[in-house]
């Protein structure tokens, strides 16, 4: 069973109120669409990145963050994906979400009001208590680090 949270969310200007708010595409997805709510078209040429606006804000529970992740179906048909993936947006933000796309594929990619351009995933968050030793536990892996075991 999936565990449901209230998440409370504040569209910003009633100018893109036919633009839908995010939304799980299947009962058991575990991100939600979210749409662009821009005015006209906007074009990624290859190689550049721009800063979607998405017309919301969310009040994120304490404990929580949402991740902004790709869609899968842009990255693999067109190679658009999230330049920081996964983003952060923290409990205490209140500002508009905005999705920050990339074009890495070899065309012109052109986004639509409404178009869905990302997922959000909301997440526990967990705070590490750090504690400052002279040694750290041995293990078979230690210090092999990129690539270091042969494989692809």
């Amino acid at each position: 069973m999936i565990e449901k949270l209230e998440l409370k969310i504040k569209r910003l200007s009633g100018l893109f109120d036919d633009v839908d708010l995010p939304a799980y595409a299947t009962p058991e997805a575990a991100g939600m669409d979210i749409r662009a709510a821009i005015e006209s078209e906007y074009t990624l040429r290859p190689g550049e990145f721009g800063l979607i606006p998405t017309n919301i804000s969310v009040e994120i529970p304490t404990g929580y963050e949402i991740q902004v992740r790709p869609r899968s179906g842009l990255a693999a048909k067109h190679g658009v994906t999230i330049l920081n993936a996964p983003g952060t947006i923290d409990s205490d933000y209140r500002g508009e979400v905005k999705i920050i796309l990339i074009n890495h594929g070899k065309e012109a990619f052109v986004i639509k009001r409404g178009d869905r351009i990302a997922q959000l995933v909301l997440s526990k968050v967990y705070h590490a208590s750090l504690v400052e030793v002279d040694d750290l536990n041995l293990t078979s892996r230690n210090e092999g680090g990129f690539g270091h075991t042969g494989r692809a």
